[in-house]
Parts: structure tokens; sequence; C-alpha cells
């Protein structure tokens, strides 16, 4: 099983970061613009929030403003799950389930180190089930009877 840094060296280590008094109609625009679904709320290299796409749909549906005049710290998650690079992607599938969350922070000594969603995840599983079954088919093809 691979661990959370083994992915990030195949997938890549950019994250899409927002100021927290950024205007939510310019975060959400960034969001549409990268095909994303969440983006992190950095202030000064400091992660102190998260922004996804269900925050807006949920958060900013109950507040009684225009979403025009609506900032970014006013609907993003401030508690964050997060993940060390040596976490597995079993370790972050039980958090992911747990929280009830879809995207992980990766940290390194409090620095924000890479992003990992629920389909990096399920992505890494298929392939890893993918190559035992061509094991075996291998296995059982050249196995004399």
């Amino acid at each position: 099983m691979k661990t959370v840094g083994q992915l990030l060296d195949e997938k890549g280590h950019e994250v899409k970061s927002i100021a927290p008094e950024t205007a939510l109609t310019e975060a959400m625009q960034l969001m549409a613009d990268s095909n994303i679904g969440a983006l992190l709320v950095m202030q000064d290299e400091k992660l102190v929030g998260i922004l996804t796409e269900r925050d807006f749909s949920r958060k900013s549906y109950l507040m009684n403003k225009p979403v025009k005049d609506m900032r970014v710290n006013e609907i993003m998650t401030r508690q964050v799950a997060y993940v060390h690079p040596d976490y597995t992607n079993k370790d972050c599938m039980a958090l992911i389930t747990e929280m009830r969350v879809r995207h992980l922070p990766v940290l390194e000594n409090d620095r924000v180190v890479g992003l990992i969603s629920i389909g990096d995840l399920v992505k890494d599983i298929i392939s890893e089930h993918q190559f035992i079954i061509h094991q075996l088919e291998r296995y059982i093809y050249s196995t004399p009877e």
C-alpha cells in the first residue's frame, strides 16, 4: 500500500489556494477554471481553512446576503482534517470516512506539501487491485497442469 508521499510524487505537489478575504465569486471562478472541488485557504503560508463546493452549496445558501458580497472566510471550513506524507492510503480512507470529507491537505512540519482527494485514493486502490489481478492471472496461466 502506498503512502501519501508516494501518491503525491506520482500526482504532483501543486495545490491551489486562496486568501480568506478573497471574494467568494473569485474563489468559485478559480475552482471552475481549474476543474477542482476545493481550495486551501492560506494566510501567510499557513493553512487556516478549506473551501469546498460543499461549503459553497450549503453555507452560502443559508446566509442572508448576495453571493457577490460574500468572502471566503464567511463560509470556509476552519477545522481542517489533514494527513502527513507517511500516512497510507488506508489511513486516509479511514479518516475521510470518519470525518465525511473529500479532500485532505498534506502537511509536513506545519507546511502544506500537497492535497489528496478521495478520487486520488480510489484511483490508487483500483490500480493496486488491477496489479494483483494481473499477477494472479500470470500465475494461473503459467502453472503447469
